[in-house]
C-alpha cells in the first residue's frame, strides 16, 4: 500500500523511534498522523493529531479506537526496557514489561483489526527486536516480552490475512535513542529504522532485518542453543 494520503497511528510517538516514524510519515505524504503518547504534552511534531494513550490501559485503547476509526496503518512502537532478570528480578516489573511490550500491542491489534478491515485491510507494523531471538544476562524480561511480540506478529499475520491486513515485524539490534544511551556498540539511526519499516509496508515485505546484528542473530537460529550462544557471546566479546 502507499503511505501517501494514508491515515496512520503511531504509539510511543513522543520520542526516539516513534518520533522518527512521525517525521518519516510526514515526508512520505501521509494524509493524517495520529501521534499517541501517555502524555500528549511531550509531543513536539507539528501537523499531527495528538492522542492520549497508555497501551496497557484497555479503556484508553478502546477510546483510541473510537476516536481514530479512519486508520489505515497501525504502528505498534511503544515499549519499555527495564533491565530485569527473570529469575531474580522484581515480578511486578517483569509483568509491566510484558504488559507494555506484548499485551499492549495485542490490545491495540484487537481494537484496530476491525477498523483496518473496514478501511480496506491496511497494515500493522510491530517494532520487535533482535532480542526476540536471543537473550543475555540482565535482559531476560525484555527478551521474553519481545519473543512474545514476535509470535504476536506471526500469529496476527495469519489471522488477519483473510481481511487483507499486511503485518510487518521489524527486528534490529541497538538503535541510537535514549534507551541505548551509554552502550558502546554499533547503533542504527532511528530514521533508517523507520524508513526500513515504512518501505516494508509499501513493498509488501513481512519481516525487516534492519541491521547487521539482526541478520546475524536470525542466521544463527538453525544452530543448537549451545552453538548459537557461543557464537553470540563471542561476537559480544563476553
Amino acid at each position: 500500500m502507499d503511505i501517501k494520503d494514508a491515515v496512520v497511528l503511531v504509539t510511543g510517538a513522543n520520542r526516539g523511534i516513534g518520533a522518527e516514524f512521525v517525521e518519516q510519515l510526514k515526508k512520505r505524504g501521509a494524509g493524517k498522523i495520529y501521534a499517541a503518547a501517555r502524555d500528549v504534552t511531550t509531543l513536539e511534531a507539528e501537523g499531527i493529531h495528538p492522542l492520549e494513550l497508555d497501551i496497557t490501559d484497555a479503556g484508553q485503547v478502546a477510546a483510541a479506537a473510537a476516536a481514530a476509526g479512519d486508520v489505515h496503518v497501525l504502528i505498534n512502537n511503544a515499549g519499555i526496557s527495564t533491565g530485569t532478570s527473570l529469575v531474580s528480578g522484581d515480578e511486578a516489573t517483569i509483568r509491566r514489561e510484558m504488559d507494555t511490550n506484548f499485551y499492549g500491542p495485542l490490545l491495540m491489534t484487537r481494537a484496530f483489526a476491525p477498523i483496518l478491515g473496514s478501511n480496506g485491510g491496511g497494515a500493522i507494523l510491530n517494532v520487535v527486536s533482535a532480542l526476540s531471538w536471543f537473550t543475555a544476562p540482565g535482559v531476560g524480561a525484555y527478551a521474553a516480552s519481545k519473543a512474545a511480540a514476535w509470535m504476536l506478529t506471526d500469529s496476527t499475520r495469519l489471522e488477519l490475512a483473510a481481511q487483507g491486513t499486511h503485518v510487518v515485524g521489524v527486528h534490529m539490534g541497538l538503535v541510537d535513542t535514549d534507551m541505548a544511551r551509554g552502550m558502546e556498540a554499533p547503533k542504527i539511526a532511528p530514521a533508517d529504522l523507520a524508513g526500513a519499516g515504512l518501505d516494508a509496508i509499501e513493498s509488501g515485505v513481512e519481516e525487516v532485518l534492519a541491521d547487521d546484528w539482526a541478520r546475524f542473530i536470525k542466521s544463527g537460529l538453525v544452530l543448537s542453543p549451545q552453538e548459537r550462544y557461543e557464537q553470540i557471546f563471542s561476537a559480544l566479546g563476553t
